[in-house]
């Protein structure tokens, strides 16, 4: 069995290599400078050379605010590149696991969103990411899983758990955190164990929730990163999102239900929802603070 992790480089894409490598599985990744989705010729060129067993497509466009004004770019990658990646793994026989977003949905809600819910993105990214899920179950429905996910976070690269220890560094500086945005924070390497699990049981195609579970606003986040290194919590200014404006809109209720987990493979092992948020950054801590002393 070989693993092929297209975007290898960002969160997802390292957690992925960290846990299938620590597993014994073999693995490659690779990233734009290698394949470039955009283009379908070199798409199937590139995944019809390796051949592989499994393809995790972690490729994305996510920078929210810019793709507003690179709608094309943010197409080309988020939902052209989809359907050219998930054109190639049918042509191979490959499974695919293609990665989105809570941003699919438009957040006007207070219940968890569902599997089945229809796509409402009020962003160009949501948009663009809505468009690659349907690429990719029009294209190849019998061999696709859709994780949907949000707000990862890792030990890798930047994201909301190290630019908050970062600020909480600066000697009195306040911290203003949005606290009417909700959702779930994520841990990358739980996700990367959760899509390896899943993939390993030979659970049903299709689309699956793979957040931790629970949920929080940006502020509760917040809350608990600073708790977690002792820093005085005080120190964090709630405000809405009226206060934080931004160049495109976020959704404010983006929380997904979990009601397909547990599931139980073909090989007849139980893949169960992951465990709560506060129990991931608890664990996950402790690493990313160590990688960031490291770099200082």
């Amino acid at each position: 069995m070989t693993w092929l992790i297209i975007g290898a480089s960002g969160q997802l894409g390292m957690s992925l290599m960290s846990v299938l490598t620590d597993r014994g599985i073999d693995c490659r990744g690779c990233n734009s400078g290698d394949v470039d989705i955009t283009s379908d010729a070199m798409t199937m060129e590139y995944i019809s050379s390796i051949s592989p067993t499994v393809i995790v497509n972690t490729a994305a466009w996510t920078d929210v605010d810019g793709a507003e004004s690179n709608v094309e770019k943010a197409r080309a990658v988020n939902a052209d590149g989809a359907l050219h990646v998930a054109a190639a793994a049918k042509s191979v026989g490959s499974r695919l696991v293609h990665i989105s977003t809570d941003y699919v949905f438009s957040g006007d809600s207070d219940i968890p969103w569902g599997i089945g819910d229809s796509h409402s993105p009020i962003s160009v990214y949501g948009q663009t990411k809505a468009a690659g899920e349907n690429s990719v179950l029009n294209t190849y429905p019998t061999g696709s899983y859709i994780f949907r996910t949000a707000w990862l976070y890792s030990r890798w690269g930047k994201n909301f758990v190290k630019t908050i220890i970062s600020i909480s560094t600066r000697d009195g500086e306040s911290i203003k955190v949005v606290n009417d945005q909700f959702g779930q924070p994520t841990s990358a390497l739980d996700l990367a164990n959760q899509i390896v699990d899943s993939v390993c049981a030979h659970i049903p195609f299709g689309i699956y929730h793979a957040t931790n579970s629970g949920q929080a606003t940006w502020f509760e986040f917040a809350t608990q990163i600073l708790d977690l290194t002792g820093t005085p919590v005080e120190r964090l200014i709630p405000v809405n999102s009226e206060q934080f404006k931004r160049v495109a809109k976020r959704p404010k209720f983006s929380v997904l239900n979990h009601d397909a987990w547990p599931v139980i493979g073909e090989s007849g092992i139980q893949v169960p929802a992951m465990r709560d948020w506060r129990l991931a950054l608890m664990s996950e801590m402790p690493e990313i603070i160590h990688q960031m002393e490291a770099r200082q």
